[in-house]
């Protein structure tokens, strides 16, 4: 898990590779994505585990940036429910092995529906990649480890070329924005890379502080929210210490009776300056910050470098380069994914082969 957490940079610049032609988009890949989209500009995301995460930050994508409407359901949930839906979405399925039987079940299903589908796998010859009527590969490699770490990643990124895509397609991205936003992410890798040593000690440094914890709530808004609970996925899957993810308002609706000594809290409190959404998300976390801290509450937070705020406001800060709000979350789960690592070390777990688990659920 360690290494391949330490292979994002490489796995991300070869994925990058297959979607990009230097500073622009491939245009090979635009045609193949031409005839995907539901003319309503409606899309269902299927898909179970880590990959449900990426795709609950594909519908923010896809929808601030291509005005889309987009659900997200539960590939085990959605192929088992049955009944129809009359207004035909566009479907991605999503999936790190495009082996997984619910998922397979889902494609299935819509398949025979004559919807259209859109695979995104890191095997590009699975079944799922051959049965959807196109396949947006990864290059993130084979992956080892049980707890997936550079095939989310890579996910992201490639959801994220799949808005930019889609947005030039529906003309609401100018070429300027494109250019700004293909840059930004090409300079992800190397962001990444230059943080990891930093962030393997400091995890490591957490993890043993935090160590006697029983649970942790992971909290995030917006796009981060698919964070929050990843990072509460990683942390449960590599550790077997309890952990859930939150939407950063609902804290007060409930789970705040929870926070304690024992139960601490990891805060997504990182911003993008150029958005003013952005800016309220943020605002609005600073304010839950302040309440948690007049509470007596551990928080370890995520937040951009350099903001002392936050760092003033939290019992622990963990620095992330600042990039559009749209990119965040791909440099914002690496540090997650090593906290979850060290603290599978501090318990003596075998981390890359945590029990009940198995790489890829297919059918038996």
């Amino acid at each position: 898990m360690l290494r391949e957490i330490y292979e994002q940079p490489a796995a991300l610049r070869r994925t990058l590779a297959l979607y990009l032609d230097g500073n622009q988009l491939r245009r090979e890949v635009a045609e193949r994505l031409a005839g995907w989209a539901n003319p309503a500009g409606e899309v269902l995301i299927t898909a179970s585990g880590s990959s449900r995460h990426s795709g609950l930050a594909a519908e923010i994508l896809l929808e601030d940036l291509c005005g889309l409407a987009v659900d997200v359901e539960y590939a085990s949930e959605y192929s088992c429910r049955g009944g129809s839906d009359s207004r035909y979405p566009s479907v991605i399925v999503i999936s790190q092995s495009g082996e997984t039987s619910d998922t397979l079940a889902a494609l299935r299903e819509v398949s025979q529906r004559g919807e259209k589908t859109l695979a995104i796998t890191n095997a590009g010859s699975s079944t799922m990649a051959q049965r959807a009527g196109v396949s947006m590969p990864l290059a993130a490699g084979v992956e080892k480890a049980i707890p997936a770490t550079k095939s989310f990643t890579c996910q992201l990124a490639v959801l994220f070329l799949l808005a930019l895509y889609e947005a030039q397609r529906l003309g609401r991205m100018d070429a300027a924005t494109l250019a700004a936003n293909i840059a930004q992410l090409q300079e992800l890798p190397d962001a990444i890379e230059a943080k990891l040593d930093g962030w393997r000690d400091q995890m490591a440094a957490l993890a043993h502080k935090y160590n006697s914890a029983n649970t942790f709530l992971f909290l995030g808004r917006g796009i981060h929210y698919a964070i929050a609970r990843e990072g509460a996925l990683k942390l449960k899957e590599a550790s077997y210490v309890h952990a859930e993810g939150y939407p950063a308002g609902e804290l007060k609706h409930g789970p705040n009776a929870l926070v304690s000594e024992s139960v601490p809290l990891v805060v997504l409190a990182t911003v993008d300056n150029a958005l003013e959404a952005s800016m309220v998300r943020y605002e609005k976390t600073v304010q839950l910050l302040r309440e948690m801290k007049a509470q007596g509450a551990r928080v370890i937070a995520l937040a951009n470098a350099g903001d002392r705020v936050v760092a003033e406001l939290v019992t622990d800060c963990v620095q992330v380069r600042a990039t559009t709000e749209y990119l965040l979350p791909i440099a914002e789960v690496v540090p997650l994914q090593l906290f979850a690592y060290f603290m599978a070390v501090e318990r003596g777990v075998d981390v890359d082969r945590p029990r009940h688990l198995s790489k890829a659920v297919v059918e038996k």
